[in-house]
């Protein structure tokens, strides 16, 4: 069952009283595209890690999540409930008390890279997708995942949400690729990508992987981000089974987390125990 609602028409008692992890997608949900967190941001969630589990599932490589989570991410914050999940999934790290290790990882093979490589640039070229203007690399090897970026990995937030606001581009793009790659998953990404990756892997797979690792069921994970819209790089999070909450950038964020603090801090008594199961 898919279960999305706006976060400003969300049932917050309901959902505290029932959640058990608290995951977000991070570009444009926590952070601006490849930004940094905002201070207030990181204070969230460096009380929500002391609360609960805290989940980043997102599209970027691990490189990203550490400069836009963890460079400024509060001392106080407890890494050990935090869990990173980059490349959609395709990566899971946990903190292992000095570190961050590797607790999976899905690589793609080097023909199959290849393969993917050439056939998101030929057809980008047939679509006139190519000849857009372009702020850095158009295509990322992210090891588990290769990344096709329209406009480039360091265009501006406001030119990628101009680029293709119905998504038609990205899936005429994607499209095409998959037939060429039949054997491997093609998903629209962000605002201006196309994402490669091993079949099987996308959020989806992700909530799976860590509710089963946690010992809880995916209704028990709540989830938040910007592209819960079907086609969206969230919304297979929401058909995991998730309780998916849509935020339209950081600043819904922000009110969501005070929504879900206010509650979760007043159940924690002083001795650190909360009153849920």
């Amino acid at each position: 069952m898919v279960n999305i609602r706006s976060w400003a028409d969300a049932d917050y008692d309901g959902l505290v009283a029932s959640m058990r992890v608290l995951g977000f997608d991070l570009d444009n949900t926590l952070a601006c595209s490849k930004q940094p967190m905002h201070a207030a941001m990181a204070d969230r969630i460096t009380r929500l890690t002391r609360l609960i589990p805290v989940a980043i599932i997102t599209g970027g490589r691990y490189e990203l999540v550490v400069s836009q989570i963890l460079d400024v991410l509060g001392k106080d914050a407890d890494r050990a409930n935090l869990h990173l999940m980059p490349t959609s999934g395709t990566r899971y790290y946990r903190w292992n008390g000095a570190d961050w290790a590797c607790v999976y990882e899905h690589e793609l093979s080097e023909e199959d890279k290849r393969r993917a490589i050439d056939s998101l640039r030929r057809h980008a070229e047939e679509q006139g997708v190519w000849n857009e203007p372009s702020w850095g690399p158009r295509i990322e090897d992210r090891g588990s995942q290769i990344t096709f970026s329209a406009l480039g990995q360091l265009a501006p937030a406001e030119a990628k949400e101009r680029w293709d606001p119905g998504d038609a581009k990205k899936m005429r793009l994607a499209a095409a690729v998959a037939a060429d790659l039949p054997h491997l998953k093609v998903r629209p990404g962000g605002y201006t990508s196309i994402d490669v990756s091993a079949p099987g892997l996308d959020k989806a797979y992700a909530v799976r992987a860590l509710a089963d690792r946690l010992g809880v069921e995916p209704s028990r994970i709540v989830f938040v981000g910007d592209r819960m819209n079907p086609g969206g790089n969230d919304y297979p999070a929401a058909q995991a089974g998730a309780a998916a909450l849509s935020v339209t950038g950081p600043d819904d964020t922000l009110r969501l987390c005070d929504e879900l603090l206010d509650r979760l801090e007043r159940q924690t008594d002083p001795a650190g125990h909360t009153g849920r199961d």
